[in-house]
């Protein structure tokens, strides 16, 4: 009897260790989000820096995460002197992110579907300015690194400032309604 005891025992360890869940917190300081806007003219571009954040894993596959953007660190990387700060206080301002009331962003991956060895469909939930919108994404991921790159249109979070969908005769001044975030995650 103490001989089948201790065969279902290791059993038992043997199972749940090829059955674990797994939280891999982000690693802040090596993570980072580039940022890309596009106007009638060009672009700008940038980073934000991440507060925190941790992706969950069962048995080494993606099954959720979230992570929380600090909007107050938005950088611009393209320009510099006053027309960087210029740009930076900007998008700062309520007439894009509202940094003041809204110093956080945050993505929280509500579902997960393995498309292939490493390489993952996401649907989450982007939150920028209070407002929640779902998104569909691809993540890949490679050893403890985590990438994706996500189009978000800026009008989903009440942010219309210079939009040719809401402003006309904005000529060169026009700004698109997308923009990009390329997210690395280190973990």
């Amino acid at each position: 009897m103490k001989l089948k005891k201790s065969v279902l025992v290791l059993l038992t360890v043997v199972i749940s260790a090829y059955t674990t869940s797994d939280i891999k917190n982000i690693n802040v300081a090596d993570s980072i989000i580039n940022w890309v806007g596009y106007k009638v003219t060009g672009q700008h571009e940038g980073t934000i820096n991440l507060l925190n954040g941790s992706l969950n894993f069962k048995d080494n596959v993606l099954v959720g995460g979230k992570f929380v953007m600090d909007m107050t660190t938005i950088n611009t990387t393209d320009i510099e002197g006053d027309y960087k700060n210029n740009l930076e206080g900007h998008l700062k301002s309520d007439d894009f992110f509202g940094v003041e009331k809204h110093g956080t962003s945050a993505l929280n991956i509500t579902n997960v579907k393995s498309t292939g060895k490493n390489s993952y469909q996401v649907k989450g939930d982007l939150k920028i300015k209070g407002i929640s919108k779902s998104m569909d994404f691809q993540v890949s991921i490679y050893g403890n690194k985590a990438s994706a790159n996500l189009k978000v249109d800026r009008t989903d979070f009440g942010i219309k400032y210079g939009s040719g969908s809401y402003f006309e005769d904005l000529q060169d001044k026009m700004i698109y309604d997308e923009f990009d975030l390329n997210i690395d995650l280190e973990f």
